[in-house]
């Protein structure tokens, strides 16, 4: 019996374990008001440990099929990341938003660029990368619980979440075009950088409107017939399952063009999120996204080094501390001017937690090699993403009960 053979019930366990496993830190953890990413990515670095231990992972393809697994979890994050974004909605509030935005894309990025490169000395693409990953935020983590307070349908509420659906959508924006460029930088670096950059940008941008422009003809012209169609002639879940076939066949695209599978997934999620009915089929969607998903943060709990969490710990504090600094400043004083300074600091707190987007960053630039992303910056990201996200819920929580936004009006 060969050994791909002979591990085959070995990884059809371990991966029967880690759902299983999954299921319960997510019910677990949401008993305490921890998100249950916080949990999955324990669990990744446990199974790293384990596996440094007694090699589980180290029979033929074991490992590549839980990365696997990772980056179908992905794709599903950020496909129902691009069907929950309300794009006509955004138009609407884009004036209002946009300068807070601006504001907190801005300060996070810029003040994230200056103390990783000066101070910390991580070289200009490991900065960059770490620049871009803090514009992010994580939706969930805050608006959790704010729906929990029953805040979300107040004015503040409502900002919040056009603030952080347009996070998202400029953080996958700035996201692609680090993927693009990032190449770039690694083999110009004793060159003029500056046309380099420009030929690169501008190659960049015209194939993203290209293949916008393509998801939008689809999505105008072909979409409500597709769903409509598969609606009629399958039973549920089926039309959903349909779509999301579509939404990989579109991330797969993505990729072949030369952008990144994840890019091509929240294209794909914009595509339906313009139909109410397809929309609609989110529902349906839910138990594959749960099914997928975990595994992406499990992957990256695999991925850190257990040798470089003792340089983490300095290089995560001082990264904790530009993760608060960027949110709290960056977006809480223009919402002051709006919001007055409760509203400010609400949505200052909220936008803090980094998630789903600073992490898939953060792996991409690792799998670029230390060129790009060191175990040491990616373990200290890792870091901050974790401890983002169990904090801020616990600070909120407290807030909006001294601070209540159920009434029509700030109070």
């Amino acid at each position: 019996m060969n050994e791909s053979v002979q591990g085959l019930p070995l990884l059809v366990l371990l991966v029967g374990m880690a759902i299983a496993i999954a299921i319960l830190i997510k019910s677990g953890l949401e008993r305490i008001g921890v998100p249950a990413l916080v949990g999955y990515l324990v669990m990744g670095f446990v199974l790293r440990l384990i596996d440094n231990q007694w090699d589980i992972l180290s029979l033929e393809g074991q490992e590549e099929i839980f990365q696997f697994l990772a980056q179908l979890g992905i794709i599903a994050l950020l496909f129902r990341v691009g069907l929950e974004s309300d794009l006509a909605g955004l138009m609407r509030q884009l004036s209002r938003a946009s300068i807070i935005l601006a504001g907190d894309v801005l300060l996070s990025g810029g003040l994230a660029f200056v103390v990783s490169y000066w101070w910390l000395q991580l070289g200009l693409i490991s900065s960059l990368f770490v620049s871009t990953a803090m514009t992010a935020t994580s939706v969930g983590v805050a608006v959790g619980v704010w729906q929990e307070e029953e805040a979300t349908d107040s004015p503040n509420g409502q900002l919040l979440l056009d603030v952080a659906e347009m996070d998202d959508i400029s953080g996958v924006i700035l996201m692609a075009l680090l993927f693009a460029i990032a190449p770039t930088l690694k083999d110009s670096v004793d060159a003029s950088l500056v046309p380099i950059l420009a030929q690169t940008a501008a190659s960049f941008f015209f194939k993203s409107i290209l293949f916008a422009t393509v998801c939008y003809v689809f999505s105008r012209n072909f979409e409500a017939a597709v769903t409509g169609f598969v609606r009629r002639i399958e039973k549920p879940p089926d039309p959903m399952l349909t779509v999301a076939s579509i939404g990989f066949i579109i991330a797969a695209i993505a990729g072949l063009l030369g952008f990144s599978v994840a890019i091509g997934a929240f294209f794909a999620g914009l595509v339906f999120s313009r139909d109410p009915e397809a929309v609609k089929l989110d529902t349906s969607f839910t138990t594959l996204y749960e099914f997928f998903v975990p595994f992406f943060f499990i992957g990256i709990g695999l991925q850190i080094e257990p040798h470089a969490l003792t340089t983490a710990l300095g290089l995560g504090s001082a990264l904790l501390i530009v993760a608060l600094l960027g949110k709290i400043i960056g977006a809480g004083v223009p919402a002051v001017f709006m919001t007055g300074w409760v509203g400010g600091i609400l949505l200052g707190v909220s936008l803090v937690p980094r998630a789903e987007i600073t992490l898939i960053i953060m792996q991409r630039g690792l799998l670029l090699g230390n060129w790009a992303i060191s175990p040491e910056v990616f373990a200290a990201m890792v870091a901050v993403c974790a401890v983002t996200s169990i904090v801020t819920p616990l600070i909120l929580h407290r807030m909006l009960e001294q601070w209540p936004q159920t009434q029509p009006e700030e109070s």
